[in-house]
């Protein structure tokens, strides 16, 4: 069971505690000293003169736990801070076995922070091991906010959005021997149903009828099917009247096809190749959970890429869903085929936006490495920058990269009407270019996440393998639509 958030006007006077403390605290305040002996006292106190931003006291009976807030230069800064302390506070309760955690907050600005850190922390993929020492859940299960400066919504509101983080995560840990493009529908529907949103799932029948090109080629070598998902959360209360559409990319496993990655350290984390899906249904289902009133398409084209049987060649030619024809230079270009399928049959809904998510290219992570995520597109000037804002304000920061008409030089072909292949030289930016072929009649961002989609050592709350990142991001962004 994933670490749930609860909300209370106090907290009992004997119960495991945490006190967020203002920055620069140098003596205890009274509120979060009225149970401590005078002995404790004097050691919390001399501890914040030695500039302690985390102190434990075991009163035996409970634990109290103060953490001070660590002032930045600008408030999601600050917030940051109190994440990153959050995770360090979570080795302490780990250690002490704590159980379940009351946390209260004396500067009124700083509990929803330390909790989403903390939280975040405490996430761990359940796995398949089968001795019953690895198949016990994580010692924290219950986290209870109290104090002024809270509400209970807020409390709720964050909770679903963590939960939407650890369906993602989740669905990133997975290998493609649990999760292969069917099984992936299938969980999407299971999310549906618990979060209260509507599911279709087209098979490889009606994927043929709808002549989806790119994701038909890259599924050619593969003996599994296709599967091209359409989810909707539509509120009575929407405040849009045209729906924001988000297209995640859903290879669920990538050998590179016959243009096979070489190993190790490639294609030994394929799996993670469906970070784009997973942010996808993580977010509709924090969106449909918090009842937020717009109306939020999901499409998600998903298949595996392997080089077996009548496998897509370097070379060949094929006719997208768009009626584009492609030249297939590399297999291993494949993220951008399907997800140009997806983007163009976006088109149908008259969308107000669309916003596409892929661990796309290599040359992102080269770029900017793991700490963010690469981000360009065709949307005006204050929808860029309030992405930016929303990325900044949740930690999950965002870079943009041009989109000039020179770089469409970058993916000519000589006998189709482009090539999935770019430059050696900016092949983020080639890649988006691609997509931005796909896209007419709509504004669109694409967010290249490969990255931070899946890390493979632990990095403070991130934890490590998939993290989940975009949602909490995206999440603000469009809460802000509202």
């Amino acid at each position: 069971m994933p670490l749930s958030l609860a909300y209370a006007a106090d907290f009992p006077a004997i119960a495991d505690a945490v006190f967020i403390l203002p920055a620069g605290t140098r003596e205890l305040p009274v509120t979060a000293a009225a149970d401590l002996p005078e002995a404790a006292r004097q050691y919390v106190a001399t501890r914040l003169q030695a500039d302690d931003k985390l102190i434990s006291i075991n009163q035996y009976t409970h634990h109290h736990y103060f953490v001070v807030a660590d002032e930045k230069k600008t408030a999601a800064l600050t917030a940051e801070a109190l994440r990153k302390a959050g995770h360090q506070l979570h080795a302490r309760l780990k250690a002490d076995k704590i159980a379940e955690l009351y946390l209260c907050d004396l500067t009124h600005t700083g509990a929803l922070s330390l909790a989403e850190g903390l939280a975040l922390t405490a996430y761990q993929f359940e796995g398949y091991k089968t001795d019953e020492k690895s198949k016990k859940p994580s010692t924290l299960q219950q986290l209870t906010l109290v104090g002024a400066g809270l509400s209970q919504e807020q409390v709720r509101e964050l909770d679903g959005v963590l939960q939407g983080v650890y369906l993602a995560r989740d669905l990133v840990n997975m290998p493609y021997s649990h999760l292969n493009a069917t099984q992936l529908a299938q969980r999407f529907e299971q999310a549906g149903e618990e979060a209260g949103f509507h599911v279709e799932v087209l098979d490889l029948v009606r994927i043929e009828a709808l002549r989806m090109g790119g994701l038909l080629a890259v599924n050619q070598g593969s003996p599994e099917p296709p599967t091209f998902t359409i989810m909707e959360y539509k509120p009575e209360s929407a405040t849009n009247t045209k729906p924001i559409v988000l297209v995640g990319k859903g290879v669920v496993f990538d050998t590179g096809g016959l243009s096979l990655k070489p190993t190790p350290n490639s294609m030994d984390l394929m799996k993670c190749d469906m970070a784009g899906a997973a942010v996808v249904v993580g977010l509709l289902s924090a969106l449909a959970k918090n009842k937020v009133p717009l109306h939020v398409i999901g499409l998600v084209p998903a298949t595996d890429n392997r080089p077996g049987g009548p496998a897509l060649a370097p070379g060949d030619v094929i006719t997208m869903y768009s009626g584009l024809t492609v030249e297939v230079m590399n297999t291993d270009a494949e993220g951008r085929l399907i997800l140009a399928d997806a983007l163009a049959f976006a088109r149908k809904y008259e969308p107000q936006l669309v916003l596409d998510y892929a661990t796309l290219t290599g040359s992102a992570v080269r770029a900017i490495g793991t700490e963010g995520t690469v981000y360009m597109g065709t949307a005006d000037e204050e929808t860029m920058l309030a992405l930016k804002k929303a990325g900044n304000a949740t930690h999950e920061r965002l870079v943009e990269f041009p989109l000039w008409d020179e770089y469409a030089d970058h993916i000519k072909s000589p006998i189709a009407d482009i090539s999935n292949l770019g430059k050696a030289e900016a092949g983020a930016i080639s890649a988006g270019k691609f997509l931005e072929r796909f896209t007419e009649g709509y504004p669109w961002v694409h967010f290249d996440i490969a990255g931070p989609a899946f890390l493979t050592a632990p990095d403070s709350y991130r934890g490590k393998g998939g993290t989940g990142t975009a949602i909490r991001s995206t999440y603000a962004f469009l809460k802000g639509l509202v």
